[in-house]
């Protein structure tokens, strides 16, 4: 009878053990580095250093959770600044790849696409000679007018009312008429410059199919977070614009994929190691833009840390400076 209740006991305290082990062995081993770059391991993270980015680690030591470092409230305006610029980025990129569909799906060809755009152009030379027509009949009309008005003068008599009236008529259509020549002039240089956009990007997207087949305005402070560039005026607008493009392309590692007047991008991250950029012309309002650079890194853990890394907030950072410099030597 002893020895029947020895073992059970005994049955029962390697239960308990083992239940024990268990619960232990359950427990979540947490990994996280202080300000001070120490690493620590435990099976609970002190309250005082919750704030610092943590991993869960398997029982061979796998990461198979991570929680990221609390964020302060200038980092959560920052990413919500970010976020905000970035929005406005996507509307271009998906303006962008709507339009090279539509390119893609109207014309076969290059000289399809140049035929349309000779059509098109010849309907906007009509126009302006119909406009200049317009004009120059105006400014026959008024010469015929004065004529008269000058007769009566000769003649020692006043100039009716009625011919005055008609000789201020004309002078406001002339004007105008010249307004309307100009504002067509204008347009027909837009659209041309637009027409040829289009033939160099029918191109680029033809070419890169055959191949594949083969195989708010800011502070300086925030807008050097950012990567924000304000400009002054088109001008300015326009070099800057050059300028940020041999930027882009220096530091992107991946190859470029679309460049036109209001956006400049990279192809995506393919591995964990590269960095796209992009760069977006958004409006402030009606006539004023800010140059917003963009960095994308692949979604990955690895890509995601790079994205945070201090490499990342140089680029940045350098971006308005060395765009500033340039325009500055080259006003020299």
């Amino acid at each position: 009878m002893q020895q029947r209740n020895f073992l059970v006991k005994l049955l029962l305290l390697c239960l308990l053990l083992g239940l024990g082990s268990q619960a232990a062995f359950a427990k979540k081993m947490y990994r996280w580095i202080d300000e001070n770059g120490n690493t620590y391991f435990s099976d609970q993270v002190p309250p005082d250093q919750t704030q610092h980015r943590r991993d869960v680690l398997s029982k061979s030591g796998r990461v198979v959770e991570s929680t990221e470092k609390a964020k302060t409230k200038e980092q959560q305006e920052f990413e919500a600044r970010l976020a905000e610029l970035r929005k406005a980025q996507e509307k271009l990129i998906l303006r962008q790849k709507t339009h090279d569909r539509v390119l893609l799906s109207t014309y076969r060809s290059k000289d399809d696409l140049i035929t349309d755009i000779e059509v098109k152009m010849h309907s906007f030379e009509t126009q302006k000679k119909a406009l200049e027509g317009d004009l120059n009949r105006l400014i026959q009309q008024l010469e015929e007018q004065q004529k008269k008005a000058a007769a009566f003068e000769r003649n020692g008599q006043k100039v009716p009312e009625e011919l005055l009236g008609h000789i201020n008529s004309t002078q406001q259509q002339i004007q105008q008429a010249r307004v309307a020549v100009s504002d067509h002039t204008l347009k027909q240089a837009q659209v041309q410059k637009e027409y040829d956009a289009d033939i160099e990007r029918f191109l680029f997207l033809t070419q890169s199919n055959t191949t594949e087949s083969k195989n708010k305005l800011a502070s300086i402070k925030e807008a050097n977070e950012l990567g924000l560039f304000y400009c002054e005026n088109d001008r300015q607008c326009n070099k800057a614009w050059e300028i940020a493009r041999a930027f882009v392309e220096f530091h992107s590692t991946t190859a470029s994929d679309v460049f036109n007047d209001k956006l400049i991008m990279n192809r995506p991250p393919a591995i964990d190691t590269d960095l796209s950029l992009s760069l977006s012309k958004i409006p402030v309002n009606d006539d004023e833009y800010q140059l917003f650079l963009d960095i994308r890194c692949r979604d990955s853990l690895p890509g995601k840390e790079l994205c945070a890394s201090q490499r990342v907030m140089d680029i940045r950072s350098a971006f308005r400076p060395y765009v500033n410099d340039a325009l500055s030597r080259a006003a020299q």
